[in-house]
């Protein structure tokens, strides 16, 4: 089957900086758009970033300039390097595969959305 995991979460001050992976067995990021999004308590699940299989990225506006998304060394591994870190970042963040993912529509962050997803990793900020 297909698995995603992600992990490098944790807390951290206002300002500082974490970096997420995303971790997938039983497929290739050669052949799947991935997608990074939030969910905080109370709030709606969001598009964070996304990396195309071809390398484009997209970004929400209240992280661009400050997150950036890239592909590891392996074709399974991804990352989301999250710096200038705010309060309002903090939220469990999920991975997510899927072809053209750039262009789905989330609701829950999870598979009844669409494609592939793991179970998320919290990060909080504190100011």
């Amino acid at each position: 089957g297909v698995s995603l995991v992600e992990s490098g979460g944790g807390s951290v001050q206002a300002g500082g900086s974490l970096r997420l992976a995303c971790t997938a067995s039983g497929i290739s990021f050669y052949d799947y758009d991935m997608g990074w999004y939030r969910q905080a308590p109370g709030n709606k699940c969001e598009m964070v970033a996304t990396l195309s299989n071809e390398g484009s990225t997209t970004y929400s506006d209240s992280v661009k300039g400050r997150f950036t998304v890239s592909p590891g060394n392996t074709k399974n591994t991804v990352y989301l390097q999250m710096n200038s870190l705010k309060p309002e970042d903090t939220a469990v963040y999920y991975c997510a595969a899927e072809y053209r993912v750039m262009y789905m529509t989330v609701r829950t962050c999870s598979e009844d959305d669409f494609g592939f997803w793991g179970q998320g990793t919290q990060v909080t900020v504190s100011s």
